[in-house]
């Protein structure tokens, strides 16, 4: 008797096993396919592993010595501005950043021609007028910083649309277009990259020092500089960045400008996440124990050599898709203890507690939907065991329980009843049904063999009536049947 895998493995009662892999990468696609990015994760990334910084982008900023010399911004001559800017025009520098404020100043009669440079961009906070100096047509950008609901600065944006649609170029965008940077315009916050602090430079060139000419050229050539107020004895003069710590504005648009010049990070396709997703959640179910926590654990931390060579890697989407395959793996072990006692280990079938159970269940209803019972028995069975052993023995009983997997009709049950027999009970049956619903089964089964030793069946069937009172009744109205029929194969032999 040969057997296909199918039913060398119970047939259609397969275990809960079987569906675990499967289930677990369906379950790994809707997260990857939900959850491609991992904002959370990259803001942690970002605040634990800055990057280094960049020394294309230098602050001059008014601090508070530069008040104590000066006064505040808004008395300061026209002089003042212009030394300033001249120091830096002899130096080199690239392009010149106003902050807002200094940009309110530039805008005035009395400053504008001080500011009035092909090398100026101002700037402006939203709903503020992007006017140009008198005169010249000048880059203006406004400032996108957007602090969330606890104040950190953690994402900017390279464009803002105005209330007619339109998108107005950012700040920190403009700045970056000057230097050489090819930046599209884009209303979708993008994160805000953290970089270390340097101890080899200051955070920002103080105003007077410039104004009096006490800086290097070198450290300003080819520059792009941001000029603004850094005291922090001015309201308002600061944010927390990334990290949560108190900066000054322009410090921080000089980390939103060092962003765009810097590399873009390499984002993985939304369908090689969902990929990764698959691949972790079905190994995730495939391997079962522990193993699920080993690779969650793994792709998280994955993410963070990844993030050091600028490769933004969705490890919470791929971890959570192992947890989600782990997940299934115990709930596989959960139903599987939880029908222990009620299903027979080697076909996958149901037990006599099982049967005994599913008989109580539907017994009430038996005078709407008369019940039937096909009881199956196995002759030859020991031979094949003593001959080939129990190995082969199992193989015939899961052939057999395939083959009435098989037979049986929806709404009817196969159990194992004993070593050798099985019990199949028919939902809604009478006795004008029952005999060739007997015989079909016995054509299904004529023929059976292992190697060389012939297999016979036996079925014994019985139905309910109104004389059977209980399920033992029916029982031994279908055990009679089959000895009848055993009786008459032996008589024709």
């Amino acid at each position: 008797m040969r057997s296909s895998p199918e039913r060398r493995r119970g047939g259609g009662e397969r275990p809960l096993s079987r569906l675990t892999v499967p289930a677990a990468a369906l379950l790994g696609l809707g997260a990857g396919l939900l959850f491609p990015q991992n904002g959370r994760l990259w803001d942690s990334l970002n605040r634990a592993l800055p990057a280094p910084p960049d020394g294309r982008v230098v602050v001059v900023g008014v601090d508070d010595t530069s008040l104590r010399d000066y006064g505040p911004p808004t008395v300061w001559p026209p002089e003042l501005y212009a030394q300033a800017l001249n120091t830096l025009d002899q130096a080199g520098v690239q392009t010149v950043g106003l902050d807002p404020r200094l940009s309110a100043l530039a805008r005035t009669p009395d400053l504008a021609w001080v500011f009035a440079r092909p090398n100026v961009v101002l700037s402006s906070t939203p709903g503020e007028p992007l006017g140009a100096l008198e005169g010249q047509r000048l880059p203006t950008g406004v400032v996108t910083l957007d602090p969330d609901p606890s104040g950190v600065v953690r994402r900017f944006r390279t464009a803002l649309p105005d209330p007619s649609g339109d998108l107005l170029p950012s700040f920190s965008r403009q700045l970056a277009v000057s230097a050489g940077q090819t930046v599209p315009l884009d209303p979708q916050p993008r994160l805000l990259r953290q970089f270390r602090r340097d101890a080899s430079r200051l955070a920002a060139i103080p105003f007077r020092d410039v104004v009096n000419g006490n800086v290097r050229f070198g450290d300003l050539q080819g520059r792009v500089v941001i000029l603004g107020v850094t005291a922090a004895s001015e309201p308002g003069s600061t944010l927390l960045d990334p990290a949560g710590q108190p900066t000054p504005l322009p410090v921080l648009q000089a980390q939103a400008v060092s962003t765009l010049l810097a590399p873009p990070p390499t984002l993985l396709p939304g369908w090689l996440v969902a990929l990764l997703a698959v691949t972790a959640a079905a190994l995730a179910a495939w391997l079962g124990g522990l193993w699920g926590f080993g690779i969650a654990l793994g792709t998280l931390a994955l993410a963070a050599p990844l993030w050091l060579v600028n490769v933004w890697f969705p490890g919470v989407t791929v971890s959570v898709a192992a947890i989600l395959g782990m997940a299934l793996v115990a709930l596989e072990r959960w139903w599987t203890l939880r029908t222990l006692g009620t299903r027979d280990p080697l076909t996958g079938m149901g037990n006599r507690l099982a049967f005994t159970r599913a008989v109580e269940h539907r017994w009430p209803g038996r005078a709407g939907r008369p019940l039937g019972l096909l009881l199956v028995d196995l002759s030859g069975f020991r031979a094949v065991n003593e001959k080939y052993g129990r190995g082969a023995g199992d193989e015939v009983l899961r052939d057999l329980a395939a083959r009435l997997q098989a037979q049986k009709r929806r709404g009817d049950l196969v159990f194992r009843w004993g070593p050798d027999e099985f019990a199949v009970l028919l939902d809604n049956v009478g006795p004008a049904e029952i005999g060739s619903l007997s015989d079909s089964l016995m054509a299904s089964l004529d023929g059976l063999s292992y190697r060389d030793l012939p297999l016979r069946a036996s079925v014994g069937a019985a139905t309910t009536s109104p004389d059977t009172s209980t399920p033992a009744d029916l029982l031994e109205a279908a055990s009679r049947s089959r000895y009848r029929m055993k009786y008459g194969q032996a008589q024709r032999e």
